[in-house]
């Protein structure tokens, strides 16, 4: 997933950007509401990580006025106020969870993981497609009971396709996924990560339709 981190506290933001990555997303970080503004409206992002304190405003009014646009990216709040106001506050704006400081940077990868389940349509965390069992929380595939071992950006491409079953994405969409705004994207990435994706799961795990781009298959 391609995840959008506003938080200003440059350690902490260095230690979740670091965590989002190790657990195979891209994430692009912003200190600024402003520079959030900008990034939300030059790319799509798949979920919001928000602090509620910027050095330029409050992350409720930033969240009511995304949500009173029509944006329903999924936000996590990410903040040191710890009263049940606030909770409400946040809750009501159009969070769709609320995370204390100082919080575990694998609870936060967790839920995560279960926000985005719950937008893909499939809370569960396990998909069966034929002979692949996928453990989406854990991010773990078996092929006919036999361990197969994914990058991250293996992954990341996989897990698009996963949430969106039988929606065709681009190739633009999906390098999308895979990088951040100033990583440079190589003109054939996709093509060699679902060349190795099938090389792992099988040759049908990945539909191409030249020209407009891929879809899940039937492996």
């Amino acid at each position: 997933m391609r995840i959008l981190l506003i938080e200003d506290d440059t350690t902490l933001g260095g230690a979740i950007r670091d965590q989002i990555a190790g657990d195979g997303h891209s994430p692009d970080w912003v200190t600024r509401l402003d520079d959030a503004q900008d990034a939300l409206r030059g790319a799509g992002f798949d979920l919001i990580l928000l602090d509620l304190m910027l050095p330029d405003g409050r992350g409720v009014p930033f969240l009511s006025r995304l949500r009173a646009s029509g944006d329903v990216t999924p936000v996590i709040i990410l903040t040191a106020l710890d009263q049940v106001s606030d909770r409400i506050a946040g809750l009501n704006a159009g969070a769709d969870d609320y995370l204390v400081k100082p919080f575990d940077l694998a609870e936060l990868g967790a839920r995560i993981g279960s926000v985005a389940r719950r937008y893909s349509g499939n809370p569960n965390p396990l998909v069966v497609l034929g002979d692949l069992e996928i453990d989406l929380a854990a991010r773990r595939v078996t092929c006919a009971g036999r361990t197969v071992v994914l990058t991250a950006r293996e992954w990341a491409l996989f897990e698009a396709l996963l949430t969106r079953p039988g929606q065709l994405l681009s190739k633009p969409q999906l390098e999308e996924k895979l990088y951040a705004f100033d990583a440079e994207v190589e003109s054939n990435t996709i093509e060699v990560h679902v060349s190795r994706l099938r090389k792992k799961l099988g040759r049908d795990v990945i539909v191409t339709e030249r020209g407009m781009g891929y879809r899940l298959g039937t492996p």
